[in-house]
């Protein structure tokens, strides 16, 4: 049988939550996210056109919290020097410093939120990256 013709017409990536109180208000006041789909024990907040992040209640999503977290959520943004200052102005917890990957073609910086998953902004430093 061949595989069904067409894009997929959403992407949602989920990260499992301890308190998603807590996690709702980091992704809402501090990234200024906007939730797009709420099912109750699942948030899913809007990051750009067909790119979502879904924040699930661990005591009822089909995994749960771990204290090791193998996942980064990047988000590209058209000005990294201002998100680091926010970032710096509002001491986001672990944050790095602001460092340029030629060989990826970013200047870019990573923080920590709530409940300890990384989250790398970045901008291109070149066409294509």
């Amino acid at each position: 049988m061949p595989r069904p013709d067409g894009d997929a017409q959403l992407a949602i990536t989920f990260l499992y939550y301890r308190d998603l109180q807590r996690a709702m208000r980091f992704y809402e006041d501090v990234l200024g996210l906007t939730l797009a789909i709420d099912q109750g024990w699942c948030k899913i907040y809007r990051l750009c056109p067909g790119a979502h992040v879904g924040l699930v209640d661990e005591a009822r999503g089909m995994h749960k919290w771990a204290e090791t977290r193998p996942v980064q959520l990047c988000l590209r943004v058209a000005d990294v020097d201002a998100w680091y200052a926010y970032a710096q102005e509002i001491d986001m917890p672990n944050l790095s410093r602001l460092f340029v990957n030629d060989q990826l073609g970013i200047r870019a910086f990573v923080f920590d939120d709530p409940e300890g998953y990384q989250i790398e902004i970045q901008t291109a430093t070149r066409p294509g990256a």
